[in-house]
């Protein structure tokens, strides 16, 4: 008997020993595996007993024991089998069985057969799921039903009750309730191992844990303290009990701290604050500490059963001054760039003032020397004298995009918008381009509608745009090619684009036009002249209009450079130029696509 008992604690301490780091679940099936040797056991040293009573013509005894020994046997091979769900049901129909047998055999309505049913579903409660705690309580209704009838003598027991069947029925009870006690101690206790593991997982998690970890009390008191706070600090755990923490913060963002805590102490919000914090210097030199930079994120413990009371807060802090030190340097870097920008910004100004006045001067004398004004030149220093001039007029109009961008970079190109009609800049446009176009045997073509909107925006700015953008086409255009200029409406904005037939560019240069200085074809070998400034002045100017730049180009195909200007002007009226509502539903026949007519118009 004492072997037999050693081997059950035996096994019940591997299997606890086995699972003590694993799920519920797997505890759960030790404890079912456990009772069915439990049931066994003590159902096979119970049998002596009931076959001697059997020879005392008690037939009682003898049943419930075979119940017993079934049930044990049946249920340890279904657990060695993996089947749980199945034992432990086994185990509670085995209870129910034996709650049954006795209950009928016993003619009085509360007896131990009806007890020991009872514990059925309470067996039940503890190792099974819900559908079998279920069936569990319908059971336990029927064996109340078949004791009431058993106590009126519809139910009887093929041999008479003997006094000595209530001593069974109570050994029955104390059997199976001391397997239910066990089995619930024996969960309980595996239940509160797993949850000691898991709190000393979470607790080494904290500790180990890169951020330092406070947790504070309602009344602010410290509670617990990582181990990664004396990494930070420099110093032990338990100087930065009481005010210990508050001291070392820097005296100006000690404010700042204490709101936050106070909106997570008492307001239950969560906070993080950046402040500064003494770090102590450990060594024998005794170095003079110094101030890091520390992000501290407060989350309230909020109680849901005491709303309106203090929380107890806990409070994560990171070193964070690299990345302020970082982000210091990246604001110094930008305050040097900005600076560089301003001094070329105000160099290029006074310089393209400087090199106005004597260019105006070089042209105007070299104008004087062609027409003949100072005198017959000869040939040679009449050809002499236009390349002059017309090198003069190339610098002003590089002068005047020197000024003009710097104005843009300086935010001091204003801008005086009116209403004008967008068909009346193209005309004298086109004039200006017009020789360029003729020396590079371009042919300039319009696609201009009839009715346009009256487009409200600054009239110079627009045919400066309307300039460059032609002027860049008809210098990267091949001979005898076309360019177009096309405009027309576009829901709430005017579309000006022009479109050429030249060498184009690339996805990388097309995703850089508008920057400063940048030619899709750059360095010392490069075929057309410019300084690169045409583009990112109309970028400049179209954005002072609040509209929008695009191009869309393909090497050796050409480039298409559409701009978008809001017809009310840069601040657009969204309820002048919303879309009608029709208010009725008649059927809308169906027109000819505007890209149709446009291509006809153009061929």
């Amino acid at each position: 008997m004492r072997s037999l008992w050693s081997w059950l604690n035996d096994a019940w301490r591997t299997e606890t020993v086995r699972g003590a780091g694993g799920r519920p679940e797997a505890l759960r099936r030790q404890a079912i595996a456990t009772n069915a040797r439990l049931i066994l056991v003590f159902s096979l040293v119970g049998m002596p007993a009931a076959l001697y009573a059997l020879t005392q013509v008690m037939l009682l005894p003898f049943v419930l024991a075979t119940v017993g020994v079934a049930a044990g046997v049946l249920t340890m091979a279904l657990c060695q089998r993996g089947q749980y769900e199945r034992a432990a049901a086994g185990q509670v129909y085995a209870t129910l069985l034996a709650g049954l047998l006795l209950t009928v055999a016993d003619p009085a309505i509360a007896d131990f057969g009806l007890a020991v049913a009872v514990l059925g579903p309470v067996h039940a409660s503890l190792l099974t799921r819900t559908p079998v705690k279920k069936r569990g309580w319908a059971i336990l209704v029927v064996v109340v039903g078949c004791g009431v009838l058993a106590s009126f003598g519809v139910l009887a027991w093929p041999e008479p009750f003997p006094f000595g069947y209530v001593l069974v029925g109570a050994l029955v009870f104390a059997i199976t309730a001391a397997i239910v006690a066990h089995s619930a101690h024996r969960l309980n206790t595996v239940f509160e191992v797993y949850e000691k593991a898991q709190i000393n997982a979470y607790r080494h998690l904290i500790e180990h844990v890169q951020d330092a970890v406070m947790r504070f009390a309602s009344d602010g008191t410290v509670l617990f303290t990582s181990r990664s706070v004396e990494k930070l600090f420099g110093c032990r755990r338990f100087e930065l009990s009481g005010s210990g923490l508050v001291e070392r913060i820097h005296v100006l963002d000690r404010p700042t701290y204490l709101t936050a805590f106070a909106d997570a102490n008492q307001g239950g919000q969560t906070r993080r604050v950046e402040i500064r914090m003494r770090r102590d210097e450990p060594g024998p030199s005794a170095a003079a500490p110094r101030f890091v930079w520390v992000e501290a994120s407060l989350s309230p413990v909020v109680d849901q059963d005491m709303p309106g009371a203090r929380n107890e807060v806990v409070v994560l802090l990171r070193d964070v001054t690299e990345r302020h030190d970082y982000m210091n340097e990246l604001q110094r870097a930008r305050k040097i760039a900005e600076e560089a920008s301003s001094a070329k910004s105000r160099f290029l100004a006074t310089i393209g003032h400087e090199l106005r006045t004597p260019l105006n001067a070089i042209v105007g004398f070299s104008e004087m020397m062609t027409s003949g004004v100072v005198g017959e030149l000869s040939p040679q220093h009449k050809e002499y004298a236009t390349l002059i001039q017309q090198s003069g007029h190339h610098l002003i109009d590089v002068v005047k995009m020197l000024l003009d961008m710097s104005r843009l970079e300086a935010g001091k190109f204003e801008l005086t918008t009116e209403p004008i009609a967008p068909e009346s800049l193209v005309e004298p446009c086109l004039k200006m381009v017009d020789a360029m176009a003729r020396d590079r045997s371009v042919r300039l073509m319009t696609d201009i509608p009839r009715s346009l909107p009256m487009l409200i925006a600054d009239e110079r700015a627009c045919r400066q745009i309307l300039i460059n953008l032609l002027t860049n086409a008809v210098k990267f255009s091949n001979e005898h090619s076309v360019v177009t200029l096309a405009m027309k409406r576009q829901g709430r904005h005017l579309a000006i684009s022009v479109a050429d037939h030249g060498i184009g560019m690339g996805e990388e240069s097309v995703r850089r036009v508008g920057e400063p200085f940048f030619q899709a074809q750059d360095g010392l070998a490069r075929r057309y002249e410019g300084t690169g400034l045409g583009l990112s002045i109309v970028k400049g100017l179209v954005l002072l209009h609040d509209g929008s730049l695009h191009v869309s180009s393909s090497p050796g195909e050409g480039t298409v450079v559409t701009v978008l200007l809001p017809i009310n002007g840069p601040e657009t009226k969204v309820e002048e130029t919303a879309a009608v509502t029709p208010l009725h539903r008649d059927p809308v026949q169906q027109q000819m696509p505007t890209w149709y007519d446009e291509r006809k118009r153009a061929l």
